[in-house]
């Protein structure tokens, strides 16, 4: 049977996608679902096939386009433009075009529909054309051709090279729908757009056709409403100076309203064919909700009954499709409600859920918080990372008394959302010693999530319930004692050094807790990794915590007996070149290394002239130049466990892949000024450390003096162990992925895996399975199916531009309905690091071959130890999370740079190359 050029709607279901397109196929399951749409037709992908294997020359197009890197705009462009001229100039076949012409009847719309397109990860609205009231045959036919030559428009080529969507494989249909006349129109969200709250439909709407609101082009009426009970919560008038309406012999004009102070009218859009075809792009209606309100414009375009309509309306299509929709919709002269098109809200951030449904109460109304954006890592985690994670959780569970009913689904409060970790932290907040502890410790680490947690106090949903102090202290007593915490603190404060002894011991008797036995098999050495995890990571923690919890509590008790004689900016100085930090002995040894390589005139134009990639291959084939392959060898052996987002064990370690240390030694190569040395830059913040407690203690006199300049002595002693204890984590995980690595290449010789690496996109019962199943021939292909689905959504979620710190069961983010647009252009955040300094930005998402001339300001979202590279030439740190003690903070510190950190949206505000000034002692970035 041949394929249809020509579907009705009544013929169009999900399964015809790939043949009608996202548009097409959402229309005829509304139509099948008996939802008002206006009827029409759709001319199918295989009329788009058939038109463009006529088309010469598209083919090189193509292969041109697999070949240009998606951040590549100008060839991207210049190849789109020849595609659609291709397209346009294409013959259409006889019988394709009698088709289409008999699928024109009276005024209709014509609508592209792509096949990548209105889909769960990416709407791709507006980035193919529209054209509204087109009549007659011939005006069809030709609004259609220039609807497959959309197909190729630069934003749709663009669109799509930045989603990963091969070019190929996306084809075509044309939606031709009875065009309504309507009175009314506009667009309805059935969740809150803006702050993600679910169950609240968002309404723009204004007089005449929707393009309008949808094209931006007015600032429509907004309409908020509580779908369950109906109620108008938000309810802000537009001025509406803008009227589009249909012609009479086709196509549309733009009529400005006649109120005092509007701008000309706007005549009718010549459209293809010469006729008045208006071509519309949809493109704004992710952001429609947001339009600016004016003042009140001879009142509302729609009545309250018509809002309340609207509301159930889009809650029959959510409800239909199961995931919140982006509809558009029209009411006609007889007050007839039309619905002209519906796609999922692509934008939405996943609610977060608890392995098997637990913790999360039916109707309770949860917090999360985002552990993995609190340790700097806004990719998503590995599922094997995950379940990692999960396994951690356990252990600590049961180090605080609480047990755990299953180890692998991980303590009650574990959740996850798109790849992501996040905390149900209701019951802390709910807890008089939690609303205490909780916020002030994320203080000095994420001090934006702390404040959206503060925000939520006096939200009646989680008021306090727990008042009584007794079982968190005898949680922390038990701890306390099973670890000789006090003992501990007691002898950091009166022997540093022997602190600072135990600890390193502790590291020095790892790699032998670490290793499974010689010989052991694949199921062994799973045992030995879920051992290390669930019980032998954990308890380093307390172990080795109490020298720096003692460092930073005499920073505590120095500035209370301070009082104000300190001046802002003037106790973080003393954190400044902080010794016996693990991770800036990293960078210094690294600094090193790159200090020995200049000796070596060919060893550093090697360095500064090959890929850093193909560095890596050498180093691992032993061919680098001795002094690079001894240096980066000996640095390696020490630091090879670490790696940017090293809280993923799914990930690579630096062992495995040295690209990113290679390509740091090559920036380091090229920082000339001796004065911007590391060591030079640290060795002069640790002088003004000793200067400022001088100064502090003379500052404070007498026995007031003497205990300021010994309680700050102390904390340059101990507070720099604090990155030991996540230094030993990721000792352990490195170990941990050591062992998977094998197991991952037993599955895969077995034939259970198609590749070893794929063991990390499985979880630590899944591989158990896989270890333990009968023995078949051939690979099982629902485990390789469930890899393949895995890395593609790995591969998405790389591509999510924000991640929420804190969101609420109901979809709504808190930080997103407090948010307020800074004074005066200047951003603020929270001081880290004092000083001032201007100089150029330069935004890095990704530090993984990022380069930053001396003296630039890095701007990023969070650091963690992969990052602190950068510092090295960076002039100041501007960061969107983080407290005045996270790492990148105390890092800025120590390397004497002026930081900002927990800067809401300052990777967006802020362009590359602009000029910024920032203040780490105010907390403040001025943006021209």
């Amino acid at each position: 049977m041949p394929t249809p050029i020509i579907l009705t709607f009544d013929e169009i279901g999900s399964e015809t996608l790939p043949l009608v397109g996202g548009k097409a196929a959402n229309l005829g399951v509304l139509t099948a679902a008996g939802f008002p749409v206006p009827p029409g037709v759709c001319v199918t992908t295989e009329a788009y096939r058939r038109v463009t294997e006529r088309a010469g020359g598209l083919d090189a197009v193509l292969d041109a386009l697999a070949g240009t890197p998606a951040g590549d705009i100008r060839t991207l462009n210049e190849l789109a433009g020849a595609a659609r001229k291709i397209v346009l100039t294409a013959p259409v076949p006889d019988d394709v075009a009698e088709a289409v012409r008999h699928g024109a009847h009276g005024p209709v719309a014509v609508r592209s529909s792509a096949t990548a397109e209105d889909l769960p990860h990416a709407s791709f609205a507006g980035q193919q054309d529209t054209y509204l009231n087109v009549v007659g045959a011939d005006a069809v036919l030709e609004a259609v051709r220039h609807c497959w030559a959309s197909l190729w428009t630069d934003r749709a080529v663009a669109y799509r090279a930045a989603n990963g969507i091969d070019h190929r494989a996306v084809r075509l249909a044309v939606v031709i729908q009875e065009m309504i006349r309507a009175e009314v129109a506009g667009v309805l969200f059935t969740a809150n757009p803006v702050t993600g709250r679910r169950r609240e439909a968002v309404i723009d709407a204004a007089p005449g056709l929707g393009e309008a609101v949808v094209s931006g082009a007015v600032n429509p009426d907004h309409f908020v409403v509580d779908t369950a009970t109906g109620r108008i919560t938000e309810r802000r008038l537009g001025d509406k100076r803008l009227v589009v309406r249909p012609l009479a012999g086709g196509g549309v004009e733009h009529v400005a309203t006649t109120r005092e102070g509007t701008g000309d009218a706007g005549g009718p859009v010549r459209g293809p064919a010469g006729n008045t075809a208006n071509r519309t792009d949809e493109s704004a209606a992710g952001g429609a909700a947001e339009s600016a309100a004016g003042g009140a414009a001879g009142g509302a375009c729609l009545t309250d009954a018509q809002i309340r309509a609207l509301a159930q309306l889009g809650d029959r299509v959510e409800r239909h499709y199961g995931a919140p929709q982006d509809t558009e919709w029209a009411i006609d002269a007889d007050g007839t409600l039309w619905l002209t098109q519906a796609r999922p809200i692509t934008t939405l951030y996943p609610i977060p859920g608890h392995a098997g449904g637990a913790g999360a109460d039916a109707g309770d109304t949860r917090i999360y918080f985002c552990f993995s954006v609190a340790q700097g890592l806004y990719r998503p985690i590995t599922p094997m990372g995950v379940s990692a994670f999960r396994l951690l959780s356990s252990s600590a569970s049961r180090l605080l008394g609480v047990p755990v009913p299953d180890r692998y689904t991980g303590a009650p409060i574990v959740a996850e959302a798109a790849g992501r970790l996040f905390l149900d932290v209701t019951g802390i907040m709910r807890s008089r010693v939690g609303r205490a502890a909780f916020p002030r410790v994320l203080d000095v680490m994420e001090a934006r999530s702390a404040k959206v947690l503060r925000g939520l106090f006096d939200d009646p949903r989680f008021g306090v319930t727990r008042r009584s102090l007794r079982p968190a202290l005898r949680r922390a007593a038990g701890v306390a004692r099973r670890f000789r915490i006090p003992q501990r603190t007691v002898r950091a404060l009166l022997s540093p050094a022997t602190a600072r002894r135990e600890a390193e011991r502790v590291g020095t008797d790892l790699p032998a807790r670490l290793a499974a036995p010689e010989g052991a098999t694949p199921v062994e050495r799973l045992d030995h990794a879920e051992r290390v995890l669930s019980g032998r990571v954990i308890p380093l923690v307390p172990t080795v915590a109490p020298g720096a919890g003692a460092g930073f509590a005499m920073l505590g008790l120095a500035a209370k007996a301070l009082g104000g004689r300190a001046r802002p900016g003037e106790l973080p100085t003393v954190l400044r070149g902080l010794p016996h930090n693990v991770t800036t002995e990293m960078d210094l040894a690294l600094w090193r290394l790159a200090t020995r390589i200049r000796e070596d005139r060919e060893a550093v134009a090697l360095l500064l002239t090959t890929p850093a990639a193909e560095l890596a291959g050498r180093f691992h084939a032993g061919a680098l130049p001795g002094v690079v392959q001894r240096g980066l060898a000996g640095f390696l052996d020490v630091y090879g466990v670490r790696a940017v987002a090293e809280i993923d064990l799914g990930l690579p370690r630096w062992s495995e892949d040295p690209t990113h240390i290679i390509g740091v030694l090559a920036n380091y190569l090229r920082l000339e000024d001796p004065a911007l040395a590391p060591d030079v830059l640290f060795a002069r913040g640790a002088a003004e450390a000793t200067m400022m407690i001088r100064t502090l203690s003379a500052r404070a006199g007498g026995l007031r003096g003497r205990f300021v300049r010994f309680a700050l002595g102390r904390t340059r002693e101990l507070a720099g162990l604090r990155e030991l204890p996540k230094f030993y984590l990721v000792t352990a995980l490195g170990a941990v992925r050591a062992e998977l690595r094998i197991v991952g290449a037993e599955l895969a010789a077995r034939g259970l895996l198609p590749a070893a690496d794929d063991v990390f996109f499985l979880t630590f019962r899944e591989v158990r399975a896989a270890l333990t199943a009968p023995v078949r021939e051939g690979l099982p292909p629902a485990l390789a199916d469930l890899v393949a689905r895995r890395r593609e959504e790995a591969e998405r979620e790389l591509r999510r531009g924000h991640v929420p710190r804190v969101m609420l069961s109901d979809g709504t983010e808190p930080e997103a309905v407090a948010a307020k647009v800074p004074v005066d252009g200047a951003l603020t955040g929270t001081p880290a690091s004092a000083g001032t300094v201007t100089g150029a930005a330069r935004v890095v998402l990704d530090p993984v071959g990022a380069y930053l001339e001396p003296g630039e300001i890095l701007v990023c979202p969070s650091t963690d130890p992969g990052w602190t590279p950068l510092f090295l030439t960076a002039g100041g740190l501007v960061m969107e999370m983080g407290g005045a003690n996270s790492h990148g903070a105390v890092v800025a510190r120590e390397y004497g740079i002026p930081a900002v950190v927990g800067v809401t949206g300052a990777t967006a505000r802020i362009v590359t190359g602009q000029e910024i000034t920032v203040d780490g002692t105010s907390g403040t970035v001025a943006v021209p």
